[in-house]
């Protein structure tokens, strides 16, 4: 139960931003229901009035036509125009929803920063931002409203039934628990189909894009055909898994029409029967004129309409409930805040202190061991250690990312009174892999200066020797890289993020590895850069190989982590 009210709750909370304009499209069916009402009693009055007259061979009286004329054409017209509009009200309530969830989402991924990868690599993201937000659209759009319609119109129906038949009304009210019984039987099983489809999706998504970013490797490796087959079999359990979400949708539904079917067939057997005056507790006796059993037919399908359309859109509650589950983690992630608000702005390089510096994890085990050195203003040092020691724990730290326990003091400042996107708009960071977007190699320099001119980015790319390949190429600044850089090699697409760098006129660099994944020429060739291009800098690089990094003030060697107690009041050295 707590398992299944947390999504529903989470599905409430997100609705309530909408709640007036969904309202308002529910008050536009109810108002549709009402004219529906009436067009049927309009035509069972008519139809009847005509045999009446016909039985007693009377002229039809074409007055009567007239006078109905007018409100039919209403009902007739006005019916799909307040569909049109209640529908337009649900799709700009989903619409603005769904923004609004991928903002929010955003943010919280934006605030993880580098932690973000605990939540999937960036093909997952991708598919919970796009397809799990999207899978909320139906339960928005048509759910939210046909869950108290399945109750509004039933009722006004019932009501306008029991004016001519109190026994008809019955037979409504009794057949239709039918359709919710087996709609809540076939939906749970959609549930967890939904929900297992899903978290494939978003594996399969992951893997798709893993595989594609390494297809240089796979080929080197020749892999190709594995991975190729590797990725066919997972579209085929995907495609397994969705035909049988539909095997569940279209048995629902058939089930559905099935038992809506029989309870309308019931009710014109009581109604044909009580014309025929052969009922058995009513012989010769007719209990509803034709008049009023025309206007009870006529309303009878409408009665299930929205228990069926309610079977129906249940499968995008299920779908919905597992999407937010699946978004979950994210939306309910309370990051640590960074606390400053204090701005300091930089006219050059800082002094940076680190004293006791230590970050333990949620589980009271050490990322860093404590550790105190300082920089000077434009000093130039290199991190090193054993995997796992804590150096791109420390760069973290610095970006004010995760909290951290001692003091990190920035031109005597401490970081914890700096406003953080303050202080992060003046830094520079580098990481192993360039954060090249899918756009021309101008836009992407513009990412770190929008005001750039072209001169301007001709010189910063001169300064990291790219410019003699792209103005080589056809279009020069403008042409358009792949997605994550396609087009560069790594110490091209490293030298581009180079290049945003000195855009960005940083006063202080961070970079965590920027030569992990290059041959060593082209690592030793990109650090000689490095050390031209960051002087009057106060540099912090995490690097596991020294090689053309003889321009540095030092190199400080942290230790391994160590385990601390469950107060985290000691610490014993690993």
């Amino acid at each position: 139960m707590t398992s299944q009210s947390q999504p529903a709750q989470q599905l409430a909370t997100l609705l309530q931003s909408q709640r007036k304009r969904l309202n308002s499209a529910l008050l536009l069916a109810v108002s549709a229901s009402l004219l529906f009402i009436l067009q049927c009693y309009l035509l069972a009055s008519l139809f009847a009035s005509w045999l009446v007259t016909s039985q007693q061979g009377q002229a039809v009286n074409s007055d009567q036509l007239l006078n109905t004329l007018p409100w039919l054409a209403l009902c007739l017209l006005g019916r799909p125009a307040l569909q049109y509009c209640r529908e337009q009200l649900s799709l700009k309530a989903s619409q603005h929803i769904r923004s609004s969830l991928r903002v929010q989402l955003l943010a919280k991924l934006a605030d993880a920063g580098p932690a973000k990868n605990q939540y999937g690599n960036d093909g997952s993201l991708s598919s919970k931002l796009l397809e799990q937000v999207d899978a909320l659209d139906g339960f928005i759009s048509r759910y939210y409203v046909q869950r108290y319609l399945v109750l509004i119109t039933p009722l006004l129906l019932v009501g306008a039934t029991f004016v001519y038949s109190p026994l008809a009304a019955v037979i409504l009210l009794v057949t239709a628990p039918l359709v919710p019984l087996f709609m809540i039987l076939l939906g749970n099983a959609a549930a967890g189909a939904s929900q297992r489809q899903l978290q494939q999706l978003s594996r399969m998504s992951g893997r798709f894009l893993d595989l594609v970013r390494g297809m240089p490797t796979l080929q080197q490796l020749q892999a190709t055909e594995r991975a190729a087959q590797s990725v066919a079999t997972a579209a085929g359990r995907y495609r397994d898994s969705s035909m049988g979400v539909l095997k569940l949708a279209f048995l629902s539904g058939a089930v559905l029409e099935f038992f809506s079917a029989l309870a309308i067939a019931l009710l014109a057997l009581y109604l044909g029967l009580g014309l025929l005056g052969i009922l058995p507790w009513a012989k010769e006796v007719i209990p509803v004129p034709y008049q009023g059993a025309l206007f009870i037919l006529l309303l009878a399908p409408e009665f299930y309409a929205p228990l069926r359309q309610l079977g129906s859109d249940y499968h995008a509650k299920a779908q919905a409930e597992a999407a937010i589950d699946e978004l979950s983690p994210i939306l309910q992630r309370h990051a640590w805040q960074h606390p400053g608000t204090q701005q300091l702005t930089l006219s050059r390089a800082p002094d940076i202190e680190l004293q006791q510096l230590h970050i333990l994890t949620a589980g009271q085990r050490q990322r860093l061991a404590p550790v105190s050195f300082s920089i000077k203003s434009g000093g130039r040092i290199a991190l090193q250690g054993p995997s796992g020691c804590g150096k791109s724990s420390l760069l973290h730290a610095l970006l004010g990312f995760v909290p951290y326990q001692g003091d990190i003091l920035i031109n005597q400042h401490n970081l914890t009174q700096l406003e953080r996107n303050h202080w992060q708009q003046q830094l520079g960071y580098m990481a192993q892999y360039s954060s090249i977007a899918a756009a021309s190699i101008a836009a992407n320099l513009r990412l770190a200066a929008p005001d750039a001119t072209d001169p301007q980015l001709i010189v910063a790319l001169q300064q990291v020797e790219l410019w003699p390949l792209i103005q080589q190429l056809p279009l020069g600044l403008n042409t358009v890289l792949g997605e994550r850089g396609a087009g560069l090699s790594g110490g091209q697409l490293q030298r581009l993020a180079l290049a945003q760098l000195l855009l960005r006129d940083a006063k202080v660099w961070l970079l965590d590895e920027p030569t992990a994944h290059l041959d060593g020429a082209t690592a030793y060739r990109l650090h000689q850069l490095i050390g031209t291009l960051s002087r009057d800098k106060t540099l912090i690089i995490v690097s596991h190989q020294l090689h053309g990094l003889d321009w540095l003030d030092d190199v400080i060697r942290l230790p391994n982590p160590a385990v601390t107690d469950i107060d985290g009041a000691q610490y014993v050295q690993a």
